[in-house]
C-alpha cells in the first residue's frame, strides 16, 4: 500500500518499486529514482544509487530518471538531524526519512551500554495508508536494518 500513488483521484498500486532518492544539489532538491529496484541485488542498488546521486550533483541526469517514482527515501542524518518530518513527494503516498546515527546509552540485558542509534521518520498519506499499516511497515524496515542478513536469499 505504500508503493502507490494518486492519479486524478484514482489510487494506483504499482507493480514495480521505483525508489526515489532525495539529493541535495546546488539549486535545491532533486529526486531521481532507481527503476524496478525489487529486481536488483544490493550491490546493483548501491551502484545505481551512487550513479544517480553523482549525475544529479553534476547536472548529468537523464530526465527519465526524475519521473515515475513510487516511494522516496530522504536523508538528513548527514546534516546532524536526529528527527524530522519528511514531506511526501506527490503523487506518491509515502516517504522514509533517515536521521543521524549517534552513540546513545541503551539498556541491553539490564545493563546500560553505548550503541549506535538512529531514528527513522515515515510520512504517509492517511487518505490511503492508515497509521497501523505505516507502523507495521516501519517495524519491518527496522527489523531489516537491525538484522541485515534477512536481505540475503
Amino acid at each position: 500500500y505504500l508503493n502507490a500513488s494518486f492519479e486524478n483521484d484514482t489510487i494506483i498500486y504499482h507493480k514495480h518499486v521505483n525508489l526515489g532518492i532525495a539529493v541535495d544539489v546546488e539549486k535545491g532538491l532533486m529526486v531521481p529514482n532507481v527503476k524496478e529496484i525489487e529486481k536488483m541485488t544490493l550491490r546493483e542498488i548501491a551502484v545505481q544509487t551512487e550513479k544517480l546521486i553523482e549525475d544529479a550533483r553534476t547536472n548529468k541526469l537523464n530526465p527519465d530518471c526524475l519521473s515515475g517514482g513510487t516511494f522516496t527515501i530522504t536523508n538528513l542524518g548527514m546534516f546532524g538531524i536526529e528527527s524530522f518530518s519528511p514531506i511526501i513527494n506527490k503523487p506518491e503516498v509515502a516517504i522514509l526519512g533517515i536521521n543521524k546515527i549517534a552513540e546513545k546509552p541503551v539498556v541491553i540485558n539490564k545493563e546500560i551500554v553505548i550503541r549506535p542509534m538512529m531514528n527513522l521518520s515515515l510520512t504517509t498519506d492517511h487518505s490511503l495508508v492508515d497509521g497501523a499499516l505505516s507502523a507495521k511497515f516501519l517495524k519491518e524496515v527496522v527489523e531489516i536494518i537491525e538484522n541485515p542478513y534477512l536481505l540475503i536469499d
